[in-house]
């Protein structure tokens, strides 16, 4: 019997070792539900927030077992509800799907115990991909400009596969900094979105 107890403590003692070590290099894939919207400086809430989903891959370097450096490629589904559109010939109410290929480059802190916790920030670049209403399915992607910086941040916990392997659950948020349209002589209009994300990492 204490054989067996002497092996179960070894057992757990590897699959909860989450601490990396300096030069350590991680890499996963992910994906995750979006909620995003528009706001200016005065209204952090001017449109109905949009639902959609965003799938992407990072590398994660490491510096030491509490600090790294992370950068990700994301599809990111943007946008905001109940928008409207006019031109010459119609006019109507529509969802607004702006899809970008978001790029953030985040310091990761890596805390608690096992360091199996880790928060993050830092900025991201967005790439325009397209624009669309999401009635009528009209080409807008003219109407906006084709690129797009802020500020990421995020919280995640990590759940040990096996000594190399684990799944995370991640909350994420991006809160842009410039004015997402081409032509605007009002307040700047500026994208965000929070994202609930799972992973599995290398």
């Amino acid at each position: 019997m204490k054989k067996h107890y002497l092996l179960v403590l070894a057992l757990s003692s590897c699959l909860f070792s989450y601490a990396q070590d300096k030069g350590d290099f991680e890499y996963g894939i992910f994906g995750g539900l979006n909620i995003s919207n528009i706001s200016t400086i005065d209204n952090e809430d001017a449109s109905s927030s949009r639902v959609a989903l965003n799938i992407g891959a990072y590398g994660d370097y490491y510096f030491s077992d509490r600090w790294s450096i992370k950068g990700s490629l994301i599809y990111d589904q943007k946008g905001w509800s109940d928008g409207f559109f006019a031109d010459e010939t119609e006019t109507f109410t529509t969802d607004y799907a702006l899809n970008y290929l978001s790029v953030p480059i985040v310091a990761n802190w890596h805390f608690a115990k096992k360091r199996n916790w880790y928060l993050n920030v830092g900025p991201y670049a967005g790439f325009l991909l397209s624009g669309k209403t999401t009635e009528n399915d009209i080409d807008v992607s003219e109407a906006f400009k084709s690129t797009d910086f802020g500020l990421a941040f995020g919280i995640g916990v990590k759940i040990p596969v096996n000594n190399d392997q684990h799944l995370f659950i991640e909350y994420g948020a991006q809160s842009g900094f410039t004015d997402i349209f081409e032509q605007n002589e009002g307040e700047a209009i500026r994208n965000g979105r929070s994202s609930i994300n799972i992973g599995f990492s290398f």
